[in-house]
């Protein structure tokens, strides 16, 4: 579909498919490496047929980080980002944009997600993992700290004192105790992997307004870092609003009409 290197990109259906494509380097990043995601991630939210993204790895790994010669590049300059890319308006960290991006994004987790590689999968809006995965934050390991909003989500993910112990010990977890912390939703057979979470997509499709999708992501994550008051001022002020556009017409007629509802999609003008 494009002319990437490092990724591969297709839609299946209505879902876009980013797989990372460097299985020799266990899927290793590199500033090319991210920026074809982020190409990628926004031609999904362009394309109105894409009603959510799946990111996933070839090979036996999700994504091991940092590639070592990118990581020994920019250790010692202060920064861990493109310097023409660090003074901007967007949130800082390597894969936070995903937080902000319209549409589900799903981590399918096939192997070793580390470092870098685990943001990617933190950042992601559900992560469901191959029972074959496995988890390892190795920062501290490296001389560094809790990097690109690990130390915001994880916490909320699985409670201060486990994601402290997550951080601090960098030890690496199977995908059962990954679920059992929190850190996953939900564990499937790898030759199942890509598809279920495609199936995801598709039953949104099939059921769920995406403006509403959006919408929804935009709120919780927001309220996050509320209190309750201003939360719920908020989300008063939405569901009214929402509640009179077509998309909450059209969910009253296909229930009465004991029907599947054609809701708006996302960009589609």
């Amino acid at each position: 579909m494009s002319d990437f290197t490092d990724i591969e990109y297709r839609i299946e259906g209505p879902a876009a498919v980013i797989s990372l494509n460097r299985p020799e380097k266990l899927n290793a990043l590199t500033y090319h490496t991210m920026s074809e995601i982020r190409s990628a991630v926004d031609q999904s939210v362009a394309n109105v047929d894409a009603v959510g993204i799946v990111i996933t790895g070839e090979g036996r790994g999700f994504c091991s980080g940092l590639d070592a010669q990118v990581l020994a590049e920019v250790t010692g300059k202060g920064r861990l980002v493109e310097e023409e890319k660090a003074e901007t308006e967007e949130l800082p960290g390597i894969f936070s944009y995903l937080l902000e991006v319209p549409k589900p994004v799903i981590s399918a987790i096939n192997g070793v997600a580390a470092g870098g590689g685990l943001v990617l999968a933190l950042m992601s809006d559900i992560r469901i993992a191959s029972t074959k995965a496995s988890f390892l934050t190795i920062f501290l390991k490296r001389g560094l700290i809790a990097e690109h909003g690990s130390s915001w989500i994880l916490p909320r993910l699985m409670g201060t004192g486990r994601a402290l112990d997550l951080l601090w010990m960098s030890d690496r977890i199977d995908a059962e105790t990954a679920l059992s912390l929190g850190l996953v939703e939900k564990l499937v057979p790898p030759d199942e992997l890509v598809e279920h979470c495609c199936g995801y997509i598709q039953r949104l499709s099939e059921s769920v307004a995406p403006l509403a999708i959006a919408e929804t992501k935009k709120l919780v994550y927001r309220h996050l870092g509320m209190g309750y008051r201003e939360a719920l001022l908020e989300a008063d002020e939405s569901q009214n609003r929402f509640a009179g556009a077509p998309d909450a017409a059209e969910g009253a007629r296909a229930l009465l009409e004991k029907r599947l509802p054609k809701f708006q999609r996302f960009n589609d003008s």
